[in-house]
């Protein structure tokens, strides 16, 4: 782990004590640095092209040592706001919940797949997408949330050349909106399956 995700750790280990950032709820880890450095990238205009999470890690760590007390006041509140929105936002799902809803969805991302390997733009989309939705408060899963958004836009113009100025504005725009109307929702907006072995490492 680097500088920040180990702050981060802590953090949500200290807002709640049951997680175990470290064995059965790493990925919840993964989500929220991801997420953290994605707000950073909209908040302080930390990136640029050519910034990956390292150089933001160590931006983090720089941070740190100017003033370390108000990081960590900063880093507490914005621990406890990700993990009231992942209990919002996140449906844990066990066993064969909601299959028909989950296969429509699956077709279209699976449709998807191939014109989204070769999309030049995907990262930047990515970005601005991530960005809107952190402009309307949405916190908790920006990166996946805005891959999935984009994705069902291409998803819908599977025959055509997706990467022509006009698709890629036509993807976006819709993506945005749909962004921006996922924001003003109420209720869970990702679905992560639960299987057998979360429960074995929670009882051990």
């Amino acid at each position: 782990m680097n500088f920040a995700e180990t702050i981060i750790s802590k953090k949500m280990e200290e807002a709640d004590p049951t997680l175990d950032t470290l064995g059965s709820d790493r990925k919840l880890l993964q989500v929220a640095y991801q997420d953290f450095t994605n707000y950073l990238k909209f908040n302080r205009n930390f990136a640029d092209e050519e910034t990956n999470n390292f150089d933001l890690a160590q931006k983090i760590e720089q941070l740190y040592r100017e003033d370390p007390v108000e990081l960590e006041s900063f880093l507490t509140a914005w621990t406890g706001i990700w993990l009231k929105k992942w209990k919002e936002r996140v449906k844990l799902l066990i066993g064969k919940q909601n299959q028909d809803e989950l296969s429509k969805v699956s077709k279209t991302l699976a449709n998807a797949e191939s014109h989204w390997r070769k999309l030049d733009c995907k990262e930047e989309m990515i970005g601005i997408v991530a960005s809107t939705l952190i402009k309307n408060a949405e916190i908790c899963g920006t990166e996946i949330l805005a891959e999935y958004l984009l994705k069902m836009e291409l998803g819908k113009k599977i025959d055509q050349d997706v990467n022509s100025k006009e698709q890629v504005l036509a993807i976006l725009n819709n993506a945005l909106r749909k962004a921006r109307e996922m924001a003003q929702s109420v209720g869970p907006l990702i679905s992560v399956k639960i299987d057998k072995n979360y429960f074995c490492l929670l009882n051990n």
